[in-house]
């Protein structure tokens, strides 16, 4: 073992957090370090972050999976988006989905482009120029050799876990059993020295890293990190989750259908459904809430329910003393963009990045703890541009969220796009300019402009490039298999062939 004076790591709690973060740091540090992760078979975890977003893909590569065995023992199928039903009013809906749509010029985005064609009587929707939308729509998917699809999974997160915790001890992650009792800190520093278990173990560690979840037991219990609550913008409080049987083959999208006090999801896997209902306790009772789900789901139950309740907000101090939080317990933003197993992607790549050759830095943790806050703003206000920008004003719910204030950083984003069609990303913002442009118009916004730039082309050569566009997508559609087919022959093998 190595004299590195942060060698001892301490995961507290597994579940997805805890095993993606003892897999990336065992297989990060390999013998430099003793990881040691500790949880409680007594203990359940919230295991219902079931939808993800590309970067996991990267994350994968990262600690060398082969694809194909994940996505078999995750029972994973493929995402290209989300299908949002009854948001802009209902009855309408429409796909955020990964990828670009169309082709960008460096002054200008695609929109703008797409815009000076309705200018000039084309008529065809944005949507015909994404391969990821329209490929979603039909049910297809592959693994393209050149200009590949985004994609990412609709994955059981509780089997991730697990496959995880498998290649984690592979790397020398020890898995120590047992329900904390209490936590030593160092009387002078503040620092976390030891957890000492119920049955009298003590575990001590240099770096503690807390993925206990919404009891964020070091973060918040310990150490008091404060919390700041975003619930006057994000004010649904409470989830339902469980899951059925499958009744038709799997499509490579989520669902997201609002309701009027909230929203429900329905993600396709191999053998289930997960189905879960997100609402507001204040316009929408517990027992109601049962009700609308059990009342809206395909198949079999197949679980019992799991209810959550939670507050959306982030921890400011993600990093204090010696105790990095992942997950639940640094924070919370509803799942509606299925940002949740990412933000626990970020804070381990973040943390890998910066861990402490010696004494930890005062720099690090102010660095570490901006960049976090940062991003975590950054999604957040991506969620409640969902909320806000709506015509539905059919219930006390939706009435409410389309006439709060929002931040200054949204509401700037917001009008930018009306009034210009532009879209800015700053500082590694997650959502790409396609994502806020498909959301925004989905949601009912229109630009009131474009870009100058767009009127270059004649109408012939506009005609040519929209049409070029158009063309080359649904050729590239009608030759992809099924989704439901490619995801039966990728799994079986140890890889597939690429199409």
């Amino acid at each position: 073992m190595s004299n590195w004076p942060c060698r001892r790591i301490v995961v507290v709690g597994g579940g997805t957090a805890g095993w993606m973060t003892a897999a990336a740091l065992g297989k990060t540090l390999g013998s430099l370090a003793d990881v040691r992760l500790v949880e409680s078979d007594a203990i359940g975890t919230v295991g219902v972050g079931e939808s993800t977003i590309p970067p996991l893909v990267t994350f994968n590569n990262l600690l060398g999976i082969n694809e194909a065995e994940f996505v078999r023992a995750t029972n994973a199928t493929f995402k290209l988006g989300i299908l949002f039903e009854n948001w802009k009013d209902v009855g309408q809906s429409y796909f955020h989905s990964f990828g670009t749509t169309g082709k960008d010029h460096w002054t200008a985005g695609f929109q703008h482009f797409w815009m000076e064609g309705r200018a000039r009587g084309h008529e065809q929707p944005y949507d015909d120029y994404c391969l990821e939308l329209k490929s979603a729509l039909a049910n297809r998917f592959a693994h393209l050799r050149d200009n590949g699809l985004s994609y990412a999974f609709q994955l059981d997160a509780t089997a991730y876990a697990r496959f995880l915790r498998t290649l984690a001890e592979k790397e020398g992650v020890v898995r120590q059993e047992g329900r904390i009792a209490s936590v030593e800190q160092d009387g002078e520093s503040g620092n976390v020295t030891a957890l000492l278990l119920e049955d009298g173990s003590r575990i001590e560690g240099d770096l503690f890293v807390d993925c206990s979840g919404f009891r964020a037991l070091l973060i918040g219990q310990t150490l008091g990190s404060a919390f700041e609550d975003w619930t006057h913008w994000l004010p649904c409080d409470r989830a339902i989750a469980l899951q059925t049987a499958a009744v038709r083959p799997p499509v490579p999208y989520t669902r997201a259908m609002a309701h009027d006090a909230g929203w429900q999801w329905r993600i396709p896997l191999q053998h289930r459904v997960g189905n879960g209902l997100v609402y507001s306790s204040r316009y929408l009772d517990d027992e109601a809430a049962m009700e609308r789900l059990l009342g809206n789901l395909e198949g079999e139950v197949l679980t019992e329910p799991n209810k959550l309740r939670f507050a959306a907000g982030t921890r400011r101090a993600q990093w204090s003393h010696n105790v990095v939080a992942v997950g639940l317990a640094g924070g919370f933003v509803e799942p509606l963009e299925s940002t949740s197993i990412h933000l626990i992607q970020r804070s381990i790549l973040r943390l890998c990045r910066m861990l402490p050759y010696g004494e930890i830095s005062a720099r690090d943790i102010a660095e570490y703890n901006d960049q976090h806050h940062q991003e975590m703003v950054q999604v957040r206000d991506f969620i409640i541009l969902h909320y806000k920008v709506t015509e539905r004003r059919d219930s006390d719910f939706w009435r409410h969220v389309s006439a709060m204030e929002i931040p200054d950083t949204l509401k700037q984003k917001i009008e930018l796009f009306r009034e210009t069609g532009r879209v800015f990303r700053r500082n590694e913002e997650l959502f790409q300019e396609n994502s806020w442009v498909q959301v925004m118009m989905g949601q009912g916004i229109m630009p009131k402009s474009h870009h100058p730039v767009a009127m270059k082309f004649t109408d012939e050569e506009l005609s040519r490039f929209l049409s070029g566009i158009r063309d080359s997508v649904a050729r590239t559609v009608q030759g992809l298999p099924p989704h439901p087919d490619y995801v039966a022959q990728y799994s079986a093998g140890p890889r597939a062939s690429a199409a």
